[in-house]
């Protein structure tokens, strides 16, 4: 996976995760990357400056903003929810089968215990887990 801060033509700055720069190229042309803030399609790569860790510097980030945070885990919810598979409690079987090539890979998204979980990253297994937010009519 490589990281990618893209930036909206509202001058929203956010990171992106995709397989390579060609997804990120395809999924673009497809419409399916948009802004977080703003749902803005005309999305673009922002200049990014190299992550060089250093002891200097700590706590100098700036303040995380939490109706801000809770707005882009809501949107990213409908986002996997519209473009994954809810797979339930069988994530972690469903996920096996799609690694070992048994059936065709998709998007899926569900639940799985910490030992499976565990147990799928042990294997070489690539997934994430994400915060999942009640909707906002919740």
């Amino acid at each position: 996976m490589i990281s990618f801060d893209l930036k909206c033509s509202s001058d929203h700055v956010f990171e992106g995760w995709f397989g390579s720069s060609a997804d990120f190229d395809e999924q673009v042309a497809r419409g399916l990357v948009t802004c977080p803030l703003c749902g803005d399609g005309d999305v673009h790569k922002a200049p990014m400056a190299p992550n060089v860790s250093t002891s200097k510097g700590r706590g100098d980030a700036a303040p995380v903003n939490p109706q801000q945070m809770f707005v882009m885990l809501r949107k990213l919810r409908q986002e996997v929810e519209k473009n994954a598979e809810n797979v339930g409690d069988r994530f972690a079987e469903e996920a096996r089968r799609i690694h070992y090539g048994e059936v065709e890979a998709r998007g899926i998204y569900g639940n799985s215990t910490s030992d499976e979980a565990e147990a799928l990253r042990d294997e070489g297994i690539e997934f994430a887990q994400i915060p999942w937010v009640p909707d906002a009519e919740n």
